[in-house]
């Protein structure tokens, strides 16, 4: 691809679609499709508009025909719908959809039609994904990886010591999706919040933490004997939510009802922050290596950081796909990740948007 000024679609001008859409029109010819009103007179300053529902989709694919590129920012549920119809259009497209489905299922179907899909593009899944790629290219004989990860407010309030500032239906998600994790050489699934992980350390707070599937295309691509995602939270959070979904408020015909009440509880005043450590150990030389990368942000310009982290990482990942090109299939973000001048580029892309990433590499 060239660096011409070419046109892009962004489906969803939620938190996510906001951030991407304010990057990439700096440079590029954005145009935003989204269901809801509200969302576009947040962008419509900076992009083309239009009022667009991925159901319907001859009306979908007449629009996504005349694109150079697609930008999924979708809720998950709509996420492989999205992919399945840019393949359709013949059009490369950079997703950062959590979606339930597996996206590696489309790569025969996109490689067929010469279409490139960057599928989990954001935070995490995402610049994780990204981390892990690059460990695992670091490290000869990966033994172990694990995720640290979370966009908490800085000012936590009871009950629940939690702001939204997702998609509500993605975050209940979290607590009820099966965690798909490696033990051993092998893949594991397990209730998310079976066991509660307490007392984690990270940028001098203290965090608890659940087992989210976040790992997701890791499972398939990173060779490695033990591999998790600890999710983080604020202590005495995940006690309540636990219950909460034993009372069956999270079942599909209540949930409607259950996010009504709690939004309102998860919805104040406080700016919010992003964390994560990515940590793989090994051996190398036949000696133990051990490489780590921290990632931080905080709210700031407008934009909060689950925001700024998740998508201006989107759109860090659509500039590499024009300005580099990219195979045909579905490329998941850890093989971006294991190609150092990939790897530098999304990192010196995020650290210019006022993202803190460092690395370390020690002896184990």
């Amino acid at each position: 691809m060239t660096n011409r000024k070419m046109n892009i679609l962004v489906l969803g001008a939620g938190v996510v679609g906001e951030a991407v859409t304010h990057d990439l029109a700096l440079d590029y010819e954005v145009s935003v499709g989204d269901v809801s009103r509200e969302n576009l007179k947040k962008v419509e300053e900076h992009a083309e508009t239009f009022v667009l529902d991925i159901r319907e989709e001859d009306e979908v694919l007449s629009k996504m025909e005349k694109q150079d590129i697609i930008v999924g920012a979708l809720p998950g549920d709509l996420g492989f719908k999205t992919i399945e119809l840019a393949i359709e259009s013949n059009t490369d497209i950079v997703d950062v959809s959590f979606m339930p489905e597996d996206p590696l299922a489309l790569d025969e179907k996109a490689k067929n039609e010469g279409v490139t899909a960057l599928v989990d593009a954001g935070f995490g899944p995402g610049m994780s994904n990204v981390f892990a790629g690059r460990i695992a290219k670091e490290i000869e004989d990966l033994k172990s990886l694990k995720i640290w990860i979370g966009s908490l407010p800085q000012e936590p309030q009871p009950p629940l010591y939690y702001k939204l500032t997702w998609s509500p239906k993605d975050l209940i998600e979290e607590y009820t999706r099966p965690a798909r994790i490696i033990v051993d050489g092998e893949v594991r699934e397990i209730d998310p919040l079976e066991e509660i992980e307490k007392n984690i350390n990270l940028k001098n707070r203290t965090f608890e933490g659940f087992y989210s599937d976040g790992l997701r295309t890791l499972l398939d691509t990173i060779e490695v004997n033990n591999m998790d995602e600890i999710t983080l939270r604020w202590k005495g959070h995940l006690d309540k939510i636990k219950v909460l979904r034993e009372l069956d408020f999270f079942k599909e015909d209540n949930l409607d009802h259950t996010l009504k009440v709690i939004k309102n509880k998860m919805c104040y005043d406080s700016p919010d922050f992003s964390v994560m450590e990515v940590v793989g150990k090994g051996n190398e030389a036949q000696k133990e290596k051990m490489v780590r990368y921290h990632f931080y942000d905080e709210e700031t310009d407008g934009f909060t950081s689950i925001a700024r982290t998740t998508g201006f990482s989107t759109a860090v990942m659509t500039r590499l796909l024009i300005d580099y090109g990219l195979n045909d299939g579905v490329i998941p973000p850890e093989e971006l990740g294991r190609d150092k001048e990939m790897f530098d580029y999304m990192v010196d892309g995020l650290k210019k948007r006022g993202i803190k990433i460092k690395e370390k590499i020690s002896s184990v």
